[in-house]
């Protein structure tokens, strides 16, 4: 696969990376870019992911890549190209040539059938103009020792004890559990992830004793020490009890350390105690590759609240995938067991106009169909938009635990 794109001075052409011949460009270009060393070739080499370069007169000149990842969608995980690296040697750059590897990759990921992408911007106004849009955050915070040794005990004791080999299946279970009720989050599956890289880190430790039947824990925290202090990578638990235990086994750390870092999963209002100011918070962007596959693969727990074959016409602007551009039609359908669902249909009035990036907005359930309407990013009759929004509203923006 290749793409071109010719212009007076110059010929951008876009293909597959091919480990090879284009590794060692595409470690210079990528370091240069972030300024970071070159990366090793098993780290290149492995994760499955999918990978683009950019050549301008015939000399590489910029390189993008893809993860294959699925992500959190009304309890459901929906496919998701994690787009990373995207790089441009500066000699190169002001001729295009990142929008031409995204106009290359975004049919590539269709066919691969990933219908969401979703990245960390380095240049919004780049992947605006492409049809991503800010959706969700990807948090830490600084939390004070001292305010987690206020934590109130458990009300009934919770075993704690480290992780072995033997749990690493349970354990994940115990994240999807989790991750499964948090938009946004992933479900840590697949060739990008190594499960018994959990255990290499300083602190694993488990709270026993999930529901009846089931070898699943009441949750887990997951955390490393080293030069800079304690960082805790995962807190995940299920009932308040293993909460506070958990909490309460960080608190040990006041005597060595006067803070911890923690990675936030879920919103810090949903957590015990004030848990001080963020260290890191950055948005993330999501892209609908797909719209009807999109919609097929998400979970939708709200349209079990509405009325069998309701539904709402939209019309989607979007130039750079013209395969779901146009009018669709969205109805409510409900399934044997009574759960709720949404499918698509071609055609329609297009009553509510959506562009790319307010389609991502809306499938995300990030923002109103107000808001959406007040950036210019939706348009059309008020009172089918108010469909989208029962179709999809959240209490807060989605979330991701993972950087890529």
């Amino acid at each position: 696969m290749s793409h071109s794109r010719h212009g007076t001075a110059a010929s951008i052409a876009v293909r597959e990376c091919v480990a090879a011949h284009d590794l060692d460009a595409a470690w210079r270009i990528r370091a240069l870019a972030f300024g970071e060393s070159p990366t090793p070739e098993e780290a290149w080499t492995a994760g499955g992911w999918r990978g683009w370069v950019a050549e301008l007169d015939g000399r590489v000149c910029g390189f993008a890549r893809a993860w294959p990842y699925r992500q959190f969608f009304g309890g459901r995980a929906v496919p998701m190209a994690g787009l990373a690296s995207v790089a441009v040697d500066p000699y190169a750059r002001g001729h295009g040539v990142a929008s031409a590897m995204l106009d290359a990759l975004l049919p590539a990921l269709r066919e691969q059938g990933q219908p969401l992408s979703a990245l960390y911007p380095s240049v919004t106004e780049l992947y605006r103009a492409r049809g991503w849009e800010h959706v969700g955050v990807y948090e830490w915070v600084e939390v004070p020792l001292l305010t987690l040794r206020s934590v109130p005990p458990p009300a009934r004791e919770v075993e704690l004890r480290p992780a072995v080999d033997a749990d690493l299946p349970a354990l994940h279970d115990c994240y999807l559990r989790f991750a499964s009720s948090v938009d946004g989050l992933l479900d840590r599956r697949g060739p990008a992830f190594e499960p018994w890289r959990l255990l290499e880190l300083d602190v694993v430790t488990v709270a026993s004793g999930g529901p009846a039947g089931s070898d699943s824990p009441r949750g887990y925290v997951a955390a490393a020490r080293g030069e800079q202090g304690l960082v805790v990578y995962d807190l995940v638990a299920h009932d308040p009890d293993a909460l506070r235990a958990l909490l309460r086994s960080l608190a040990s750390w006041a005597g060595q350390l006067s803070t911890v870092r923690l990675r936030l999963l879920q919103p810090r209002a949903l957590l015990p105690v004030a848990l001080g100011t963020d260290v890191f918070a950055e948005q993330w962007m999501l892209r609908v590759v797909d719209l009807p596959a999109a919609v097929a693969a998400r979970g939708w727990p709200r349209a079990a609240l509405l009325p069998p074959g309701l539904a709402v016409d939209i019309e989607v602007v979007d130039e750079h995938a013209p395969w779901h551009a146009g009018p669709h039609r969205l109805v409510v359908e409900r399934g044997g067991s009574g759960a709720g669902g949404v499918v698509v249909e071609r055609g329609g009035s297009g009553a509510v106009r959506l562009t790319a990036r307010g389609l991502a907005a809306w499938y995300a359930g990030s923002a109103s169909s107000v808001a959406l309407r007040r950036a210019g990013l939706l348009d059309g009759d008020p009172a089918a938009a108010a469909v989208l929004d029962a179709l999809t509203a959240t209490p807060g923006p989605p979330r991701l635990g993972n950087a890529f």
